[in-house]
């Protein structure tokens, strides 16, 4: 890995940030080069989660930071968020989805669509990770199509009987509380399934080759009584998942730049230290092409993720905007792991470095949050007002 990165900015782009901004942005990575890069290679290897540094996370306000100081927030702007999502995955995609989780996809759903009383009893505690959250909508026979899902919710006195499974669901074993959306009476709603509900389990993943130093697990619902209180009143429909997963894609659209910059940076510094033919791979041209490709692709990313935060922040930003940033960033960061690992030769498949642990993690993250193909079809229905995903089967 690198061993003494300062960021990569080839356009200058901190130039365009405020003090407050490139503040967060240097704690953030500060933490991550002292805390995170010295363990997150033995947690990958063992398969678990660096949880002794959650309160050090929640201290440093990595858990709903844009949100309202009495909901325990930092009240930060979008771009400061996405800054802090990009140092995070340079430590680990586990550890930024980790965040990512806490953040997009529980405190945000409970804030947006929450009661008063669900967002005073649930925010503080979740900001300080006293509570730890999941989000359950995946399930076994439902990922890019999430309104054919089987969970359901029947309405009986005093609250609801839910059954069904969701399958992908980071922090799912070790979660206090569970945003878990079923079907009730053919329309989907949120509910907050809290640990200790009778019927409420989740069994751990095991097995992955990507995302190791992240808990993944189950939710199963057998029987499930979550009373009328734990009803997200504030939506129903599709539009409360998706627009949670918007969240999420945004920190994913910045965050995989943090696993390209820290490749590239290896890279570098590997190509400008390793010597062939009496001259360091650096001079060669071909590597040469490698590193000019690796860093024009980062610096566009860059940019893109610059102005989605803008326009996030103004409110000029669409659902397509952040697909597009997702998907483009996803695969350029996934491509350039793949040719750091080239320019480091076999030295690239060794954990003394970095570059395969982002690239595995990667495989799952492109996919995660929909997919490659499905955020293509997204944004080629806005160009073309042609929906070609929807499509009646018949057997």
């Amino acid at each position: 890995m690198s061993t003494n990165y300062k960021g990569v900015d080839y356009f200058n782009i901190d130039a365009l940030l405020s003090e407050e901004e490139r503040m967060i942005r240097d704690t953030t990575r500060d933490f991550v080069t002292n805390e995170v890069i010295p363990v997150i290679e033995k947690h990958n290897q063992e398969m678990t989660f660096p949880r002794d540094l959650i309160p050090k996370m929640a201290e440093l306000g990595f858990f709903g930071p844009t949100l309202p100081a009495e909901y325990g927030g930092m009240e930060i702007n979008n771009v400061a968020y996405g800054l802090m999502m990009t140092e995070l995955e340079r430590g680990d995609s586990g550890l930024r989805s980790f965040a990512s989780v806490q953040s997009g996809l529980v405190m945000y759903p409970i804030y947006a669509y929450g009661s008063e009383e669900q967002k005073k009893k649930w925010l503080p505690s979740l900001a300080k990770a006293e509570k730890i959250g999941c989000f359950g909508l995946t399930e076994p026979d439902f990922g890019s199509n999430p309104g054919g899902m089987i969970t359901n919710a029947k309405k009986v006195d005093g609250g609801y009987i839910l059954n069904g499974a969701k399958m992908w669901i980071t922090n799912s074993p070790i979660a206090d509380i569970a945003v878990v959306w079923a079907k009730l009476d053919g329309v989907v709603h949120g509910f907050l399934v809290e640990r200790g509900f009778k019927g409420f389990e989740t069994p751990q993943t095991h097995g992955k080759l990507s995302l190791r130093a992240s808990i993944t697990g189950e939710i199963t619902l057998q029987d499930v009584f979550v009373p009328d209180a734990n009803l997200l009143p504030g939506v129903k429909g599709l539009k409360g998942p998706l627009g949670c997963l918007n969240q999420a894609r945004y920190g994913i659209a910045w965050g995989v730049l943090g696993s390209a910059m820290e490749c590239y940076a290896t890279a570098l510094e590997y190509s400008l230290s390793r010597i062939q033919f009496d001259k360091p791979i650096a001079a060669y041209q071909m590597t040469q092409e490698k590193l000019v490709w690796m860093l024009n692709e980062i610096t566009k990313g860059q940019l893109m993720v610059y102005r989605l935060g803008r326009m996030k922040d103004d409110g000029t930003i669409k659902h397509t905007h952040i697909s597009m940033a997702k998907r483009n960033n996803c695969e350029i960061a996934l491509t350039i792991c793949r040719m750091a690992r080239e320019v480091l030769g076999a030295n690239g498949i060794l954990d003394e470095y970095p570059v395969m642990r982002h690239a595995n993690n990667l495989e799952s993250v492109k996919t995660y949050e929909g997919t490659h193909e499905m955020h293509t079809l997204i944004i080629g229905e806005d160009i073309t007002g042609i929906p070609s995903f929807r499509v009646d089967y018949k057997n």
